[in-house]
């Protein structure tokens, strides 16, 4: 599959809501592209442990595929799926509480979800790829000036702009 379509918008409903409203195949392509992002995150694991360590490619590499949204979606279900699994972290749990993963029961009632699960790599390196996922994310969000900051420094310098005008004196 293409870059194009492994970067498409995630599909935020079940299969059940999908048939409901005919958007099958926003649906089909969707998960089914969350699937090769769980394999890519496998196979970066596989490909970037060595010696103990986990290297920071194997983030860039599902990243510059699937982008940041999908790769979290991934892994924050797969946490949720491994809820009881003492080598995850609190924090990556905490977090992927939080992180919104929709539920996707089909008609007879299997979780579809359970697709999307990183399961042949080892829990505590999905773990590991995980906590620098985030870490890498917020050192880009920080990096980032918002709006809001830069439209604050820009009134801010305007409005010393504009004191600096009214109390200027006029020359004599």
């Amino acid at each position: 599959m293409d870059l194009e379509k492994r970067m498409e918008e995630i599909y935020p409903h079940s299969v059940i809501y999908a048939l409901e409203h005919g958007e099958i195949e926003q649906y089909r392509l969707s998960h089914n592209v969350n699937v090769e992002c769980k394999e890519a995150i496998e196979q970066a694991i596989a490909d970037h442990y060595r010696a103990n360590r986990l290297g920071s490619e194997a983030v860039h590499q599902v990243v510059e595929q699937f982008g940041y949204d999908r790769v979290f979606l991934v892994l924050a279900n797969t946490v949720r799926q491994k809820e009881w699994d003492g080598r995850i972290s609190h924090s990556n749990k905490e977090w992927a509480k939080a992180f919104p993963v929709p539920e996707d029961k089909d008609s007879f009632g299997r979780d579809r979800n359970r697709e999307l699960i990183v399961d042949r790599s080892h829990t505590g390196l999905m773990n590991l790829l995980l906590t620098q996922v985030r870490r890498e994310y917020e050192e880009l969000q920080e990096q980032k000036p918002s709006v809001k900051n830069q439209l604050h420094k820009s009134n801010g310098l305007q409005k010393c702009a504009d004191k600096k005008k009214v109390h200027k004196e006029p020359e004599r």
